[in-house]
C-alpha cells in the first residue's frame, strides 16, 4: 500500500460567531443540505453529467447524499481545524464545499482550472483542498480497505466465491493495472517510468473480494514492472509466505484431502501454495479446461473492481498531466478507499451496479509467469480434483 503520513499535530479551531460555524460545519439538516446543493448544482449547471438524470446529486458525485454526508463526518475534524479555504468572492467554503470540491477533482479528471472555473475558486484552492482531503481519508478512512480481521467475515467471502463457480476456500482475487501518466522529456525520471506499450504509467495491484471490494493494495512502482514483481514487494506477500495470512482452517473435502486457504490470479501469476493460476499449455484436458474456466471467472471480480474504480474515480483513467509521482500513489490509495465506502454504505443501491466498460487496462496484454512452486501444483490439483468430483 502507498506510504501514509505519520501521525500530525491538531490545529485549534478558531473562534468564529454562530454564522461562520454554521456555514463551516456542513449542517446535516435535510433543509440545510438542499439548500447547499441548490447553490452548488447552479454553479457547476455547465456539467454534463448533470444533465437529463433523475437524481443529479448521484450523477455528478457517484454516490448518495447518505454516503456524501458520511465522508463529510469522516474528514470535518480534519478539514475544519486549520485555515478554511474560500471562493474568489470572498465567500468562505463550507465544509460540504470542500469536500464537493476535492470529490469533483477525483472523480471528473479534469484540470485544476476548469474545475476551479465551475466552482467560482481560484485553482490553487482546488488543489489544497483536494490534498487536505486525501491526508483526512488516509487518517479516519483506511479502516474501510483492510483484509478480512475475523473468522466470520472471511468465511462469508469464502462462501460468495464458491457461490460463483462452484471454488472452495477462495479468499480473495488479484489483478493489475496502469496509471498512466504524460511526462516531458525534461523529466529526469521520465525513462524510469516508461512501460512495456512505451507509455509512463504506475502500477496498482489489488487483491479483491466478491463484493468488489479491495483488501489489500500496492501501488507506486513503475510500470514497467511484471505482476510477479511487484507482488513480491508487497506486504502481502511475505505474510503469506510467512504464513500469517492464507493460513486459517483447512478445508477438508474427503477424509485424506485437504484444501488450504487461496486467492486467484490470472496466467500474469506465479503458481504458488496461497496462490492458484489457471493451468497453461494448448492440451490441457477437459478437466483442467473447466478448472481454468471456473477459476477466471471467479478471478473476474478483479477486473470489474478495477474498471469500476477507473469509471468512478476518472483522475485515475486517463493520461494524468505531469503528476507529483510522490503524491500519486496517497491519492491512489484514497480512490481506492472512496471505493470500498461507497460499497459499505450503498450495498442495497443501483450505484453497485457492474461499470459500464469492464476494460480496466486498454491496450496491455495479458502477462505470461511460468513460474510454478511445487507445493503450488499440488494445492491446484487438489482443488481440480474436488470440481471434477474425484
Amino acid at each position: 500500500m502507498a506510504p501514509l503520513r505519520g501521525g500530525r499535530k491538531k490545529r485549534r479551531v478558531e473562534n468564529q460567531d454562530e454564522d461562520s460555524k454554521s456555514l463551516a460545519s456542513g449542517s446535516s439538516s435535510q433543509e440545510g443540505f438542499a439548500e447547499w446543493w441548490d447553490v452548488l448544482s447552479k454553479k457547476i449547471k455547465g456539467n454534463p453529467s448533470m444533465t437529463g438524470t433523475l437524481d443529479p446529486f448521484k450523477s455528478t458525485f457517484a454516490m448518495s447524499r447518505k454516503t456524501f454526508n458520511y465522508i463529510c463526518s469522516l474528514v470535518k475534524e480534519h478539514m475544519m481545524s486549520k485555515t478554511h479555504f474560500a471562493f474568489i468572492n470572498g465567500n468562505p467554503m463550507s465544509l460540504h464545499d470542500q469536500v464537493a470540491l476535492a470529490l469533483t477533482r477525483l472523480s471528473s479528471g479534469n484540470s485544476l482550472i476548469t474545475i476551479g472555473d465551475s466552482f467560482g475558486a481560484h485553482h490553487s484552492t482546488v488543489s489544497q483542498a483536494t490534498w487536505r482531503f486525501v491526508e483526512a481519508i488516509e487518517d479516519k478512512g483506511l479502516r474501510h480497505l483492510s483484509w478480512p480481521s475475523t473468522e466470520e467475515e472471511l468465511s462469508e467471502i469464502k462462501c460468495e466465491f464458491e457461490k460463483i463457480r462452484g471454488l472452495p476456500n477462495c479468499c480473495g482475487a488479484i489483478a493489475t493495472t496502469h496509471i498512466t501518466m504524460l511526462l516531458t522529456s525534461s523529466d529526469p525520471e521520465a525513462d524510469s517510468w516508461l512501460d512495456s506499450r512505451g507509455k509512463h504509467s504506475m502500477i496498482l495491484q489489488a487483491v479483491v473480494d466478491p463484493d468488489l471490494k479491495f483488501r489489500s493494495i500496492i501501488t507506486g512502482w513503475p510500470g514497467k514492472m511484471n505482476a510477479p514483481s511487484v507482488l513480491q514487494s508487497s506486504s502481502l506477500f511475505k505474510q503469506c509466505q510467512r504464513g500469517e495470512k492464507l493460513n486459517g482452517p483447512k478445508m477438508f473435502v474427503s477424509e485424506d484431502t485437504e484444501l488450504r486457504e487461496y486467492i486467484v490470479g490470472d496466467t500474469g501469476y506465479p503458481l504458488l501454495p496461497w496462490l492458484l493460476t489457471p493451468y497453461q499449455g494448448s492440451r490441457i484436458n477437459d478437466t483442467k479446461a473447466d478448472f481454468n474456466e471456473r477459476l477466471l471467472a471467479t478471478h473476474f471480480v478483479a477486473y470489474k473492481a478495477l474498471a469500476k474504480l477507473k469509471e468512478v474515480w476518472k483522475m485515475m483513467k486517463g493520461d494524468l498531466w505531469r503528476p507529483d509521482k510522490h503524491r500519486l500513489p496517497r491519492l491512489i490509495t484514497v480512490c481506492c478507499i472512496l471505493h470500498n465506502i461507497i460499497i459499505d454504505m450503498e450495498k442495497d443501491e443501483d450505484l453497485l451496479e457492474f461499470p459500464s466498460d469492464l476494460v480496466h487496462d486498454a491496450g496491455y496484454g495479458p502477462e505470461i509467469c511460468e513460474a510454478v512452486d511445487k507445493t503450488g501444483s499440488v494445492a491446484r490439483d487438489k482443488v481440480c480434483r474436488y470440481l471434477s468430483g474425484r
